[in-house]
């Protein structure tokens, strides 16, 4: 099992993703995203500005190409949806549509420009090949607690790191275990007014 650390720069919802029922990490982190396998922890800090505070940590139950991804019916409510209001629907990460000649379509998300797809952002996402899902995870959001001395070592800066020693793994999954599973939490970025992000989970 391994264990990566790295910084969420942008904690709105979309990435990762914690909504219905399943934490998914499908866009930015590329190189996590084609390394991580399944039984492997994610642990996601927000900068050290905010107190590298534990975003998210989520045990990678799943990998899956976008195709698969897309088209499975357990994360259709992760497509965006434009036409509602509340950000729960407008920050889904299924974002790229498999098309028929094995290309992907990236729909409009918080990595798209408008209704126009961002080449920039498509080439680095799919550059990571696969989706991450979990179903065991803690999602803290703008509420995450602060990392203890001995978890020191998960701080880190710029990219990711996952060469930890067994000690420092076994001491962060002890110290995971003793917080709530699933969103206790909005992301940091978003509406002071919408409670969408307490929606039922799945």
């Amino acid at each position: 099992m391994k264990l990566f650390s790295y910084i969420v720069k942008h904690d709105t919802g979309f990435a990762p993703n914690p909504f219905w029922g399943y934490c998914t990490l499908a866009n930015c982190k590329p190189a996590i995203r084609r390394t991580a396998e399944p039984g492997d922890w994610i642990v996601g800090l927000n900068p050290k500005s905010h107190g590298n505070r534990i975003v998210f940590a989520m045990q990678v139950e799943e990998t899956l190409p976008y195709s698969r991804y897309f088209l499975d019916k357990r994360f259709a409510e992760k497509v965006p949806d434009y036409s509602k209001n509340q950000c729960i629907f407008k920050c889904g990460d299924n974002i790229y549509n498999p098309l028929t000649d094995g290309g992907l379509r990236q729909l409009q998300s918080m990595h798209s420009d408008g209704e126009r797809e961002n080449q920039k952002n498509k080439a680095h996402d799919l550059g990571g090949t696969n989706v991450l899902v979990a179903r065991h995870f803690h999602y803290f959001g703008r509420s995450g607690p602060k990392l203890p001395r001995h978890l020191k070592a998960l701080k880190v800066g710029r990219g990711h790191r996952n060469r930890f020693s067994d000690k420092i793994i076994a001491d962060f999954l002890e110290f995971i275990a003793g917080h709530p599973t699933g969103v206790t939490a909005s992301p940091s970025v978003w509406p002071p007014h919408d409670d969408s992000w307490r929606q039922e989970q799945r």
